[in-house]
Order: C-alpha cells, then sequence, then structure tokens
C-alpha cells in the first residue's frame, strides 16, 4: 500500500469504523441498539484490523535473514498445505485456503516459516487469488533469487459460495512458476510431483 493510502486509512479512527458498522447494520434492516448488537460494532472494527493487519507488515522482511551452511543441500525446497484466509476486494468475503510454496535455493535458504509468513501478510489484505499467488511468488523471487519458485494457491470463495450464482463446493486454482519452474518441463514436473504426491 502506498504510503499516502496508508496514512489515510490510519487517520480513520476506531469509533468512526464502529459508526460505519452501525451504519451497515441499520441498512441491512436491524437495530444497533438492539442487545444482541450493542458490542457488535466495537467486535467487527477489532476483527477488521485483525482481518487487514498485511497492510502493517513487510513481506520481504521475513526473508531477510538466510542461511548458507545447509550441508551442500541444492535441492526443492518445499511448504505444502499452508493454511490462510483473505477476504475479496470485490466483496470483503472470505477467502480460505492453502499454499504451497517452493523454490531452488541458488545458495541460501530460509527459515520454513518464514514462508508462511510471507504467505500470512499478502493474504491478510484485500485480495483476489490470482494477485496473492503471484506477488508471494515475486517476493520470494526478488529476496532470495533463486533458480526458481512454484506457488500454488487453491481457496474457496464465499463471494461465490454465499452471493451470487451461489455455488458452494467449488475451489480455485492458481499458481505461478519463476525461473527453472517456468523454462525446465522436467523441474515444473519434479515441483508438482513433490505438491501432489500425497
Amino acid at each position: 500500500m502506498p504510503d499516502d493510502e496508508m496514512n489515510a486509512a490510519r487517520t480513520t479512527t476506531r469509533e468512526e469504523a464502529m459508526d460505519a458498522v452501525k451504519v451497515l447494520l441499520r441498512w441491512a434492516g436491524e437495530d444497533p441498539d438492539r442487545e444482541g448488537l450493542l458490542d457488535t460494532p466495537a467486535r467487527v472494527a477489532d476483527a477488521y484490523r485483525e482481518y487487514f493487519r498485511g497492510y502493517e507488515e513487510d513481506p520481504t522482511a521475513y526473508l531477510q535473514r538466510t542461511f548458507e551452511q545447509v550441508g551442500g543441500y541444492d535441492e526443492i525446497v518445499l511448504l505444502r498445505d499452508i493454511p490462510f484466509h483473505s477476504h475479496c476486494e470485490h466483496h470483503m468475503a472470505l477467502i480460505a485456503g492453502k499454499a504451497h510454496v517452493a523454490y531452488l535455493p541458488r545458495d541460501r535458504v530460509v527459515g520454513i516459516s518464514k514462508l508462511a509468513r510471507v504467505v500470512h501478510a499478502f493474504a491478510h489484505r484485500l485480495q483476489v487469488q490470482e494477485r496473492l499467488t503471484a506477488e508471494i511468488a515475486d517476493c520470494i523471487q526478488t529476496a532470495l533469487e533463486p533458480y526458481g519458485v512454484a506457488v500454488i494457491v487453491e481457496a474457496t470463495h464465499a463471494c461465490m459460495s454465499c452471493r451470487g450464482v451461489e455455488t458452494p463446493g467449488v475451489s480455485m486454482k492458481t499458481s505461478r512458476m519463476m525461473g527453472v519452474f517456468r523454462k525446465s518441463d522436467k523441474s515444473r514436473s519434479e515441483v508438482l510431483q513433490l505438491i501432489n504426491n500425497r
């Protein structure tokens, strides 16, 4: 998020956010002063701060500490089934899924928990799945400069299952292959086999 947008977002107070929730409750046909809804505006404001905390994180920072002494290891590093939740930028509806992140190190590796932190930092922003997939891959490629990066994201979208076409049980899969995983059919097949091997 550009600095001017971040500063604008930070000038909105918690009270203003709570007032906005009350407006939405009235618009939906509810009474914000009803007993069961009295604390809802505060809860929603706090939840939104948590849902979208990724705007206050720098995913690249998680990849700055690397390790070179890995015993000569020079094969694929894969972290599979990283659970995440996000919200679509079109309806602010839930996106829930898992990400598979792989890279082929050139001369250094990163702690595996940092890969999950990168996924979560980008997921905790308003998203479309295609951009989420690309941002994760691009961040790892830029920070680590490996021989290749592969990211596959599988998710369900509440904006499709709970509204509009109302079709539950449908999942979307997106991928971004970079470096050797894009250029070499053999490397791509190897990483896909590792991801799909259950």
